[in-house]
């Protein structure tokens, strides 16, 4: 995408958000933050996954205090979530935490925020404000007739001018709501207001399957318009799924590449091959291989070679029979069973 809105660049650890750099992904830990062996664990396998920011909540001063060694066990910036007490902030903070997330309104009075606010800007911390539509101030719902998409961006930038009048911008803006248009129309408004990277997401998504979807119509749209410069799936369940299901909403945009990308037929009362079978094992295999290509999966060796023009390699199967394809033009016939050794010869030597 080449539309993308240049909004400042900050560093949260080593990991650059905003500007050029690339959209990041985010997910949060559900484990006890204190529980550091746990914690650790679940940030190790979000690694793996391809996760590149963390949040964990900073909710007792024991899960502060949990920061420190956690950070000595994991490899990518670590973000304390904080809710209400500004005090867990700063506690976070002087553990190592690499951003802390706050609403500013409900950490208490100015010298509260200016505590707060002292503490990131004597360690060069990004502060996160947060704004969520469960939570939008009566006033707000009162001007507006309800939770509104405008109520919405006044409220984010009133959290933002709370942290810009006590002497400090280092910021990154969160507007989230479960409800898809107005979450997109509030990002669209606090884009134009402003220029701080946006952290983009769908609050409250919803389980595996539903969440998946829900984000990827929200966070999607969003990105489509250009605006977010790093994104959260939220869902309910293992955040490990988060992360995959960002990576894929960000390869569909071609916002980022993550290795070769799958292309497969949904089926039909044409097939005579395992195809849904096949098409998983090709997506295990392509897992091995960081090259950006795509890879077609077809189950019809009558139309799969003209299904599979888009594609740099492909491959079709019959009765017993099957086809390796490369540019839409077919290179070799060989039996069906041979269909994945062939493919993975042809990556091996990709070129």
């Amino acid at each position: 995408m080449n539309n993308r809105k240049l909004t400042r660049k900050i560093y949260i650890g080593n990991v650059p958000i905003g500007g050029d750099a690339p959209i990041a992904i985010q997910s949060m830990t559900n484990t006890k933050t204190e529980d550091v062996d746990a914690t650790v664990k679940q940030i190790l396998a979000l690694e793996a996954a391809g996760c590149e920011i963390i949040r964990s909540t900073a909710n007792t001063p024991a899960a502060a205090a949990a920061f420190a060694e956690i950070k000595k066990q994991i490899h990518i910036p670590i973000v304390a979530d904080i809710h209400f007490d500004y005090r867990l902030a700063i506690a976070a903070m002087e553990a190592g935490a690499d951003k802390i997330r706050i609403n500013p309104g409900n950490i208490g009075g100015p010298e509260r925020i200016r505590a707060v606010v002292d503490c990131a800007k004597e360690r060069n911390i990004p502060i996160r404000v947060g704004v969520n539509s469960g939570s939008l101030e009566k006033e707000l719902v009162e001007k507006y007739g309800g939770v509104t998409a405008e109520g919405l961006c006044e409220s984010a930038l009133d959290k933002v001018r709370m942290i810009t009048d006590a002497g400090y911008d280092n910021l990154v803006i969160s507007i989230k709501s479960s409800d898809v248009p107005m979450c997109i129309r509030a990002h669209e408004l606090v884009s134009e207001a402003v220029d701080f990277p946006l952290h983009v997401g769908i609050t409250e998504a919803g389980t595996e399957y539903a969440g998946t979807i829900k984000s990827a119509v929200g966070i999607g749209a969003i990105l489509s318009r250009g605006i977010g410069d790093t994104i959260r799936v939220s869902l309910t369940g293992d955040p490990v799924k988060e992360v995959e299901a960002a990576r894929q909403i960000l390869a569909s945009l071609d916002c980022r590449s993550f290795g070769p990308r799958i292309i497969s037929c949904p089926t039909c009362g044409r097939t005579e091959i395992d195809l849904i079978g096949l098409a998983h094992k090709v997506e295990d295999l392509a897992k091995n291989y960081d090259m950006q290509i795509r890879i077609a999966v077809m189950g019809c060796i009558v139309n799969g070679p003209g299904e599979a023009k888009e594609a740099d390699i492909g491959i079709a199967g019959g009765k017993g029979v099957g086809l390796l394809i490369k540019g839409g033009e077919v290179v070799k016939k060989l039996p069906e069973d041979q269909l994945l050794a062939a493919l993975k010869e042809e990556l091996d030597n990709w070129k």
